[in-house]
């Protein structure tokens, strides 16, 4: 699991925070994306970062604040 201070600065894509199977990332928060986009619609998880017409990202500070909580 990837330290919750090594990516404070960051903009992290979906694959990254909920791992990447055929790449062989580990997930930082193990929650499918089924419940991850839910937990974004409800507000329990933070609303990303447009970065273009079909990307979005998430600032590493509030990926932090959720493992902090211990929410994920």
């Amino acid at each position: 699991m990837t330290k919750p201070a090594e990516f404070s600065d960051e903009l992290l894509k979906l694959k990254r925070i909920l791992g990447d199977r055929g790449a062989g990332a580990a997930p930082i928060i193990p929650v499918s994306r089924s419940t991850w986009w839910e937990g974004v619609r409800t507000g329990r998880y933070p609303a990303p970062v447009r970065l273009g017409p079909r990307s979005r990202a998430w600032r590493g500070s509030d990926i932090r604040k959720i493992l902090e909580r211990g929410v994920a």
